[in-house]
């Protein structure tokens, strides 16, 4: 009569021993997916830099060509040479940068803050610079071929140099580079 009831016993302890040991395997199991979730995760086809702050730093020959920084600062920062081509920057802050013989081609510059900005040298053919406030800064040698200024604030001796050399239209906008700048 004892041999049945310590069989269940037996019966019943090894069950619950395979029941435990299945919920251990499921946590472990579950705890290592967590961690490897974001290596397995595809990595997006461009970064996306909008909104980080590069205030004063040093960003010389940097390469930020085709991304997203809209809405970012780049205030007091150096840029000599750093390439910008195809960027959106607006709504960017630039103030009191230095971005001299940086290459800025095709980039969206709409509605940036970029007073007191060194961009002597640099490469603006193509870009997009409405509304962009620019007063103060220093265009010499700039490259403004194809640029559209369209209710940009610059400097009246600015304007006057730019449209020395200003041609062409804007392949986004349309709006001719002399025009725009009110040569």
């Amino acid at each position: 009569m004892l041999m049945a009831p310590l069989s269940e016993l037996l019966s019943a302890a090894q069950s619950e021993t395979k029941s435990v040991a299945k919920s251990v395997a499921l946590q472990i199991f579950l705890g290592l997916l967590l961690v490897l979730a974001p290596l397995l995760a595809p990595l997006p086809a461009a970064a996306d830099f909008s909104g980080v702050d590069y205030t004063l730093t040093n960003q010389n020959e940097q390469d930020f060509s085709g991304q997203d920084l809209a809405n970012t600062s780049f205030a007091g920062a150096t840029g000599r040479n750093a390439n910008f081509s195809g960027a959106d920057l607006h709504g960017a802050i630039l103030t009191q940068a230095a971005f001299p013989n940086a290459n800025f081609a095709g980039a969206d510059l709409s509605g940036t803050l970029m007073d007191k900005v060194d961009l002597s040298g640099t490469d603006l053919s193509g870009a997009i610079l409405t509304g962009a406030i620019a007063s103060g800064s220093s265009f010499r040698g700039a490259n403004v071929t194809d640029a559209d200024f369209s209710d940009a604030l610059i400097d009246r001796v600015d304007q006057r140099s730019l449209c020395r050399d200003a041609e062409g239209t804007n392949p986004i906008t349309g709006a001719d580079t002399r025009l725009s700048l009110g040569c």
